[in-house]
């Protein structure tokens, strides 16, 4: 996969695309990044690629045409937008969540255009087949969502994760929460590992993992039960729970 980021600020991603995963990744040829100056493609000397809003009001805008060109530059000869997605990191657009990351690790090309000061000029927006927002807060850019992007989508790309189990029982990857976890000792003061998880019995095990990431996810995150396909066991569990409460 390739993913170029378009961004004013491109040095701030050389520390967190040069460790762990992503590196390794980009040195296996997992994933290729490139990351792009989009004052690169300003026309005057001076390389402006914000101004002033019509119509007054406070905060700078990013200008349309040296975006327009970054975008160009690096879709080159790429013909129609299937195997990619140009993707407008925006304060207003859809939530980014495990299932759009799992959509796009499929993809072979991702272009991800981070916005700065009071946004970009909606004439940007015609260039983006999606627009995400990592969550309801004000950040000063997008430079750290298209980091969030990357690291979502590279450790679903075949290969990355050297034990893909690992992603398929993190939190999310089925629209709930994961369940706790323990490693040595069995016993840190004063508390004890499950008596299930040293059972060696991996169907107990496998069904009190699940029970304890459906009791998570009813206390933490009750909202996302309403949109999983919860299975009869899942149901039953909750069933059980709801009695135990009673």
């Amino acid at each position: 996969m390739r993913i170029d980021i378009l961004t004013l600020f491109p040095e701030m991603f050389e520390g967190p695309f040069s460790e762990s995963i992503i590196r390794q990744a980009r040195e296996n040829g997992l994933l290729t990044i490139g990351l792009t100056n989009i004052r690169d493609f300003a026309r005057d000397k001076h390389r402006t690629a914000d101004d002033y809003q019509y119509g007054g009001g406070s905060g700078m805008v990013m200008k349309p045409g040296p975006i327009h060109g970054a975008v160009e530059s690096v879709l080159g000869g790429e013909e129609g937008s299937e195997g990619r997605a140009v993707i407008l990191l925006s304060a207003r657009g859809r939530l980014f969540d495990q299932a759009l990351a799992a959509e796009f690790a499929t993809l072979d090309h991702v272009v991800l255009i981070c916005g700065r000061y009071k946004g970009v000029d909606e004439r940007v927006a015609g260039l983006a087949t999606h627009e995400l927002s990592i969550g309801d807060y004000v950040l000063t850019g997008g430079e750290l969502p298209a980091m969030v992007v990357v690291d979502a989508v590279a450790r679903l790309i075949p290969g990355v994760l050297g034990d893909m189990e690992s992603a398929e029982t993190d939190s999310h990857f089925e629209g709930i929460l994961g369940p706790p976890s323990y490693t040595r000792p069995e016993e840190f003061r004063g508390q004890k590992v499950p008596e299930a998880l040293l059972s060696g019995n991996h169907e107990r095990i496998r069904r009190w993992r699940r029970r304890e990431a459906l009791r998570m996810t009813l206390a933490r995150r009750p909202e996302l039960l309403e949109r999983t396909d919860l299975t009869d066991e899942d149901q039953e569990i909750l069933d059980d729970m709801e009695s135990e409460k009673a």
